[in-house]
């Protein structure tokens, strides 16, 4: 086989395996009870939960949650 054949496949195997790693997590606001869906969260040192709500696109920061993962089908309805 000639070098960029297997280049080429070499990427379009990464590119396939990077597509499915992605964790989708349900977070549950405990003090008003409202949902947000996203796929990347951090925590900071006071146990705070920040992450991009993936309906509105905007940051948030939840002192009290609750934190699920979830499957995509569960994350595409959620975030609708």
């Amino acid at each position: 086989m000639k070098f960029a054949t297997i280049r080429y496949l070499g990427i379009g195997f990464l590119l396939l395996f990077t597509a499915g790693c992605t964790t989708y997590y349900r977070i549950s606001d405990q003090a008003s009870g409202r949902t947000y869906y996203t796929t990347d969260i951090d925590r900071t040192d006071s146990g705070a939960v920040v992450f991009e709500d993936a309906k509105t696109r905007s940051k948030v920061t939840l002192q009290s949650s609750e934190v699920n993962e979830v499957s995509r089908s569960d994350f595409e309805a959620g975030r609708r």
